[in-house]
């Protein structure tokens, strides 16, 4: 009888867990891009600073496409027709510039923190 109490006990705790991470991640506020004809839309996007942020990036182009930033420490690929998820800050208010590596002359943005 102990046994299976414990073992109820250890089950609630891990499904209590993970329900406290799922809320503690919805409540970042989120931000789109969308990449379209090898540009980012927008190509500037404000956010909060001192918050984190999740930032949703949409690929409506059929080739991949590289968001890419030394400034915020992020590089991720997205396949043609995907979506991605990149978790950024609590930044210092600024610019942060990003850019588009597969498509450089056109695929560029900043991120202004205020």
């Amino acid at each position: 009888m102990m046994r299976c109490n414990s073992y109820l006990s250890k089950v609630c705790l891990g499904v209590g867990l993970l329900l406290a991470a799922q809320s503690v991640v919805a409540d970042k506020p989120i931000f789109e891009l969308i990449i379209r004809d090898h540009l980012f839309y927008p190509s500037e996007l404000v956010i909060p600073a001192g918050q984190k942020i999740k930032l949703l990036i949409t690929n409506e182009d059929t080739t991949p496409e590289e968001f890419e930033s030394y400034e915020l420490n992020r590089e991720k690929v997205i396949l043609g027709g995907k979506k991605t998820v990149i978790f950024i800050g609590p930044l210092k208010a600024g610019e942060y510039p990003f850019f588009g590596e597969f498509n450089m002359a056109t695929a560029q943005g900043k991120i202004i923190a205020k």
